[in-house]
């Protein structure tokens, strides 16, 4: 079963902020983000996001 694209994005946000910033955190909205068809404008904004939230925590070390 699918969740909600608004389940998702709040799920994934609350994790992100409240679970810091590492390879785990990632990995885990990461797994949320495949809840979501492959076609959802939204998985693929929050793809980027996370993307660019991982390089950034990559930059910083």
């Amino acid at each position: 079963m699918l969740l909600s694209e608004s389940s998702v994005e709040a799920s994934v946000r609350r994790l992100l902020s409240d679970g810091g910033q590492n390879e785990e955190t990632f990995d885990r909205a990461e797994e949320m983000l495949d809840e979501l068809r492959p076609e959802s404008p939204l998985r693929h904004r929050l793809s980027q996001e996370l993307d660019e939230l991982r390089a950034l925590a990559a930059s910083s070390k």
